[in-house]
């Protein structure tokens, strides 16, 4: 029942209830019960008649006189539901109500409250009626401002944070969205505290399993709706119900014990799913807003990338520039630091914010340069926040490697940077459970060529795409180097250039982290361990997989790297296929397991 109602209390502290000199003598538990409706009744069996959440006023003359017949009265009401029972004593009872009625009550936890005035019911029942009806026009009002906030934000195309944050706003409760791993993707802590709201998040999200698409979570306070449109549901949005300022003890494990009886109000469940809509049509809408810049090269960059302008019309375009894309071999190539914050590996300190679109530009312009330099042609702008995007215009496909090998060396010679030069590195290859050897692939996986001292050793990555024949194709170039860049941040090898082999399994995975599907994947082969390692974060289970699968499913080994006895190992592994329902001795099994285990680390890794 929605508490959009007055509870039992606030009903006996009314003017008209208070006029009868009202006193509690039974069930002070239920005081807070929401009540629907108020009816007046003289008659024993009335029971029937109620469908729960009445609180029923009564001067007690139709009541049995004997004490089983008024225990039978108070079972039936408190079997029905109503709220509570109000008698006014003079008319059957002079002094108290029975003290067997008294008693019945308590037992069922029934609001009895007696009233030792004459109170004309009439006004009760208009006072309370009336604060019914004032609440459910509030909570109508409500409603409508949620639609009409929530239409305005999907006509705006408005970003998850401002829809998280207007909806918490509406709310006034924490709000958290999070992708099918429990990876939190954006949040409004509503006043509250942002750490302690995270704390520990992807755990505690495991515990909140509530029934059913919209549901309330009473064991943690948590209100749940899944996020998603066409059938491809990506994640979860939760709004945390009372909030921490309404609890006598905040913290999550008290949220329950202080929620109304019937979870939260109408208007919250509203809420939360037109925030979660709205996030869905946003996902499906949303346009590159950086496409809005009006220099010619990036606004024909972004209409290949996301088909906002036909090829033919690039193609012109692109020609008046004096930039010819038809009948060239073009290769789509991605500039960015390895570091989000502009930074290189060795760099530390606090992050200027006006730096990054400094640096960006810097980059911009080091780019062009070194197309100038190597004497090539092609498209170049910065294409998001983090990247520079350039659409190489090759004569013949013979040309590909000794123009990136000449524009990468140009870059570099001209990305100034104060790190002095460190000397190759050798990357040991990971001996695997299946043959072979894990992580990176590709040829010259194995050594880092030694860089100008000019460069920043890492601060810089080239990412290039495969090579097509068509500006049709060109897209698939683009994105094919905009996922190798974002894969190679996680490769510590200083190769002058990034193509698509080198980012092996572990970076196929990480472009693939934000994908539904390779999270619906970690959830299905995982997700009982991880809910397991939730509730028991002491036993350590998902360390000691890996290390069984990490030493090529070598028991005696996998206990060493553990640190563990191997008999405890074995009891660990043993309990991790009963978790899993999994045969570890088998390689299938194993292989799968892996590969999820390698998608959570891409999954938990920005």
């Amino acid at each position: 029942m929605s508490p959009v109602f007055p509870t039992v209390r606030e009903v006996l502290a009314l003017a008209p209830v208070r006029h009868g000199a009202p006193r509690l003598v039974a069930g002070k538990s239920g005081l807070d019960r929401p009540v629907r409706w108020v009816h007046v009744a003289e008659v024993p069996d009335i029971a029937t008649l109620l469908r729960g959440g009445e609180l029923v006023l009564t001067t007690g003359i139709g009541l049995p006189g004997d004490d089983a017949g008024l225990r039978a009265f108070i079972g039936a009401l408190a079997d029905v539901g109503v709220s509570g029972l109000v008698v006014e004593l003079g008319r059957r009872y002079d002094s108290e109500v029975p003290r067997v009625m008294a008693a019945a009550a308590e037992r069922r936890g029934l609001p009895l409250a007696e009233l030792r005035r004459a109170t004309p019911f009439v006004r009760v029942t208009e006072a309370v009626h009336a604060l019914i009806v004032d609440a459910q026009l509030t909570e109508l009002r409500a409603t409508e401002e949620i639609h009409q906030r929530f239409t305005d934000l999907s006509v705006e195309d408005a970003g998850p944070a401002e829809v998280i944050r207007q909806a918490a706003e509406l709310a006034g409760c924490p709000l958290v969205l999070e992708n099918l791993s429990r990876q939190v993707l954006a949040y409004d802590p509503a006043g509250e505290s942002a750490e302690l709201l995270l704390d520990g998040w992807e755990q505690h999200s495991r515990r909140i399993n509530p029934a059913g698409r919209t549901a309330y979570d009473p064991g943690s306070g948590w209100l749940v709706t899944t996020v998603g449109a066409r059938g491809q549901d990506w994640g979860r949005l939760l709004l945390r119900w009372p909030a921490a300022g309404e609890l006598a003890a905040p913290g999550r494990g008290s949220a329950s014990a202080h929620a109304a009886p019937g979870g939260p109000p109408t208007r919250l469940t509203i809420l939360i799913e037109r925030a979660a809509s709205t996030l869905a049509l946003g996902r499906l809408i949303r346009r590159d807003a950086e496409g809005l810049e009006r220099q010619i090269h990036r606004t024909l960059l972004t209409a290949l990338l996301d088909h906002s302008r036909p090829v033919d019309e690039v193609a012109l375009r692109a020609r008046a520039l004096g930039v010819a894309l038809e009948r060239r071999h073009l290769v789509g190539v991605v500039v960015r630091y390895r570091a989000d914050d502009g930074g290189g590996p060795g760099e530390s300190g606090p992050v200027d914010p006006e730096a990054g679109p400094a640096r960006l530009r810097d980059l911009a312009e080091a780019v062009g340069q070194a197309l100038r330099e190597a004497k090539l042609t092609g498209l170049s702008s910065v294409v998001d926040d983090q990247a520079v995007g350039v659409l190489l215009a090759l004569p013949d496909p013979a040309a590909e490697e000794r123009a990136l090998t000449g524009f990468a060396t140009a870059l570099r010679r001209d990305r100034l940077d104060a790190l002095p030069p460190r000397p190759p590195a050798a990357v040991p290859a990971r001996p695997s459970a299946y043959g072979g050897a894990a992580g990176a692939g590709g040829p010259g996986a194995t050594a880092a060529p030694a860089l100008p001292r000019a460069v920043a050793p890492g601060a810089v990555i080239v990412a290039a795409g495969c090579g097509v024949g068509t500006l049709r194709e060109a897209r698939r170039s683009l994105i094919e180097a905009r996922q190798v860049a974002e894969a190679a941040r996680r490769d510590r090898r200083d190769l002058p250039i990034f193509r698509l082999p080198h980012v092996g399994l572990a970076g196929l995975l990480h472009l693939l982290r934000d994908e539904p599907r390779l999270q619906t994947f970690v959830e299905r082969e995982l997700g009982a361990l991880l809910s397991y390692e939730a509730r028991h974060p002491r036993d350590q289970l998902l360390g000691t997989l890996r290390a069984y699968l990490e030493q090529g499913r070598n028991k005696s080994a996998g206990a060493a790297a553990a640190h563990l006895s191997r008999p405890a190992f074995y009891e660990r592994l043993a309990r991790i296929a009963r978790i899993l329902d999994a045969d570890l001795d088998s390689v299938e099994a194993c292989l799968s397991l892996h590969v999820a285990l390698l998608a959570l680390d891409a999954v938990r890794t920005p």
